[in-house]
């Protein structure tokens, strides 16, 4: 008896282990809209959190200590009769070993939103049909963060949750809505997951396999090889460069990692640095002035 007790209390141990992939904090700015509706905005700032947090968006099982930290900030600049609009930037970083740091692996701001959210309705994810605009941009980027996310610790590890984010975009086309078809832009959701799973979009997933397992990873045991991996990993982005130019990955990117290249290199020795310098300029010219004082 003791040792089916013990049995069955380790089978729901393990169990207990395993969590959902996200741990996401959701903040809602309303200013543009007034103070009238707080309850209701604060409402669904904790519905969204939850379902973010409660849902599990993949197969793969995740330790409590594997989620993935990320920020969603909705800034409403509309709102009429349960109808909101605005923009919406989505935030994640990357614990590195032996280390409490943690690297930004998205910062971007899907500027057109729009959706709609009755008070205290229940949000929930089908993969297979087209249920809200809300849950279908909550979903898409959940599984575009948990996409980036696994592409930094293994070779094209993030591959079924970038099929799962090009899934909603065909199915959300439907709705209407902005963001999702071909014609609405060419820095929506539809050319994010469409630019990283094309064949051209690979030197871009190496970039990020490089820059973090074998650069910022390695760092806390040897810097000159960490800044090597980081390097190999502009090499890569330099393929990218070459294949597709102004590409909107490259301003993912660095969008997410402009100030970490400038501290990582600022004031350094390193041998390729001269190097380093040249790709950066050529890569993002917009921050030339940030290269050139490294």
């Amino acid at each position: 008896m003791n040792k089916l007790i013990w049995l069955i209390s380790c089978f729901f141990l393990m169990i207990n282990s395993y969590s959902q992939e996200l741990h996401a904090t959701v903040n809602i700015n309303h200013s543009q809209v007034g103070n009238s509706n707080q309850a209701y905005f604060k409402n669904l700032e904790k519905s969204l959190q939850e379902f973010i947090n409660n849902t599990s968006w993949g197969s793969k099982k995740y330790n409590a200590v594997e989620k993935v930290d990320c920020v969603f900030i909705l800034t409403v600049t509309s709102y009429n009769n349960n109808l909101i609009g605005g923009s919406m930037q989505v935030q994640a970083t990357r614990p590195i070993y032996n280390s409490s740091y943690s690297s930004p692996i998205l910062n971007f701001n899907d500027k057109d939103i729009s959706f709609s959210y009755i008070e205290f309705e229940n949000l929930f994810y089908n993969p297979n049909s087209f249920d809200s605009n809300l849950t279908s941009l909550i979903a898409f980027y959940a599984n575009m963060i948990l996409g980036l996310d696994a592409d930094s610790f293994q070779l094209e590890g993030g591959s079924e949750f970038y099929q799962n984010a090009s899934s909603i975009v065909s199915i959300a086309q439907q709705s209407g809505a902005k963001g999702w078809k071909q014609g609405d832009g060419t820095n929506t959701r539809y050319y994010l997951v469409n630019d990283v799973i094309a064949g051209t979009g690979m030197p871009y997933r190496k970039a990020l396999y490089n820059y973090h397992l074998k650069g910022l990873d390695v760092m806390s045991s040897n810097l000159e090889n960490g800044r090597d991996g980081i390097f190999k990993s502009l090499q890569d982005l330099e393929v990218l460069h070459k294949n597709r130019p102004g590409s909107f990955l490259m301003r993912i990117f660095f969008d997410a990692k402009t100030e970490e290249l400038s501290n990582i290199y600022s004031g350094v020795t390193d041998k390729n640095k001269k190097l380093v310098i040249e790709l950066l300029n050529k890569l993002a010219p917009l921050n030339s002035a940030k290269w050139n004082n490294l």
